[in-house]
């Protein structure tokens, strides 16, 4: 294999030259660059990258941490990261932490060791049991809620689940039952917190039976689909779902038990996966701006990397309200 001493001895260059020329070529005049280019290639050389980024102190990779790789928002966010990491000369590496502390804490070590330079952290801060921030860690938290400890991007999700109820109230619906994430999910709280804010409102009175506890999987949407269906009399007439993936298996759980959407009972979502404009019906539901909050996340961060001051270390992307075939006026 060709080094870069045979580079240098071809191209009739220093290796100070050759080494300036690959790791910030306009540091060196365009004829240098030539040669360097010419002997290369005749050379067939190849960069050991390894070196070039001890060197310069700097890994050029970031991690990102997802708590469940396999849903389908995180993936629109990741892309979002990668689109903007990529053209800044960034590898990205993928730290599904299947909600495991342990391994969250395998990766955020990465960067405490160097061998990654920040991350973001598409977990959601928990005031209890979050190990970010840490003093030496550059990291930005994407898609959370509000309190994030650290630069975050995100929606407003209190203000977008009081959207979401507020409409079905509209519609003439009293009864509203909820189709939660996780009791202690960050999301949880804040979307069950916008529910209850509307409802308080509208002067409908809070009952926790309606409240079905799922995980934001397709298999709780299903499970509550059964528990609300078995209500009977006390079934509520419309669903608010804290993301499409339960709407959509609930729906499938209430067409199975033969009841009709909308015309028995209105259901919504949130997210707006690309999918859910293709079920039937249609799924009305928040759409989130998962690309861009991918986006800004990433030069958030590539910006803290770089030293830089931003002007604002929090942002509230806007989200919209798609209203679509699954919701309808209480019959």
């Amino acid at each position: 294999m060709s080094t870069i001493r045979d580079v240098a001895k071809e191209s009739g260059l220093s290796t100070g030259t050759i080494s300036k020329a690959l790791s910030d070529p306009k540091s060196v005049s365009p004829k240098s660059l030539s040669k360097v280019q010419a002997a290369i290639t005749k050379l067939n050389y190849k960069p050991n990258m390894l070196s070039q980024k001890f060197r310069n102190k700097q890994s050029k990779t970031i991690v990102i941490l997802v708590p469940d790789i396999a849903n389908l928002f995180f993936a629109q966010v990741i892309s979002g990261i990668e689109h903007v990491v990529h053209k800044h000369g960034f590898s990205v590496l993928l730290g599904d932490t299947n909600g495991e502390k342990q391994r969250e804490q395998e990766y955020i070590k990465m960067v405490e060791t160097r061998l990654a330079d920040g991350l973001v952290n598409l977990c959601p801060h928990m005031d209890q049991g979050s190990i970010l921030p840490l003093e030496n860690v550059v990291a930005v938290s994407a898609g959370g809620c509000e309190n994030t400890p650290y630069p975050s991007v995100r929606i407003d999700n209190v203000g977008a689940s009081e959207k979401v109820v507020d409409y079905l109230i509209s519609l003439g619906h009293r009864r509203i039952g909820v189709i939660s994430g996780l009791e202690d999910n960050p999301h949880s709280i804040d979307r069950l917190k916008g529910y209850r804010n509307s409802i308080e409102k509208a002067g409908i009175k809070f009952e926790p039976e309606l409240i079905y506890g799922g995980d934001f999987n397709f298999w709780s949407g299903l499970s509550a689909s059964e528990y609300f269906y078995r209500l009977k009399d006390k079934m509520p007439t419309a669903l608010f779902c804290m993301n499409d993936d339960m709407a959509i298996s609930a729906m499938k759980g209430m067409l199975n038990n033969g009841l009709k959407i909308p015309e028995d009972i209105s259901i919504t979502g949130f997210d707006d996966l690309q999918v859910s404009r293709y079920v039937n019906p249609a799924l009305t539901t928040i759409s989130q701006p998962a690309q861009k909050i991918g986006e800004k996340s990433a030069e958030l961060l590539l910006q803290l990397l770089e030293g830089k001051n931003p002007n604002q270390t929090e942002y509230v992307l806007p989200y919209d309200f798609i209203i679509r075939e699954s919701t309808s006026a209480i019959k």
